[in-house]
């Protein structure tokens, strides 16, 4: 079992720290697993609230609206159930050394791209690659 890796409360990667070191790592993951938490107790939330709400309106235009903004929170849910997923993916990488390393080139992921965007798998200039490539390719 890993020793817990003490953060101060204002701890921020730093560029001229090693990269992904173990304060650096433990950041990441501490700010992931946070991140995963509010999103799953939204979740939660959303359900309990889905779940009460359930009534018979009478006006159409009232039940139309009702089901809206039901459906629109359904979607959602339902992109953050994807980004729970990314989440768990960015831990394991965490877990297995090969979080903030990009999956196209292997370079090292700027701390100021992972601290804005801690699930992100490719570097900045790659992921403009990637996006430029999928936009000359989609069908329009």
């Amino acid at each position: 079992m890993k020793s817990e890796i003490f953060l101060p409360e204002d701890y921020r990667p730093a560029e001229d720290e090693p990269f992904m070191n173990e304060r650096q790592t433990e950041y990441f993951r501490k700010k992931l697993t946070n991140w995963r938490d509010e999103l799953l107790s939204d979740g939660r939330d959303t359900i309990e609230t889905l779940q009460d709400g359930t009534r018979n309106i009478p006006d159409v235009i009232d039940r139309s609206s009702e089901e809206t903004d039901r459906s629109l929170e359904l979607r959602t849910r339902d992109r953050q159930r994807k980004l729970v997923a990314k989440i768990d993916g960015a831990l394991r990488r965490i877990d297995e050394g090969e979080f903030g390393y990009c999956s196209v080139t292997g370079d090292p992921i700027s701390l100021k791209r992972l601290d804005a965007r801690p699930i992100a798998m490719m570097s900045l200039e790659a992921q403009e690659r990637h996006e430029r490539r999928e936009k000359v390719h989609r069908d329009d």
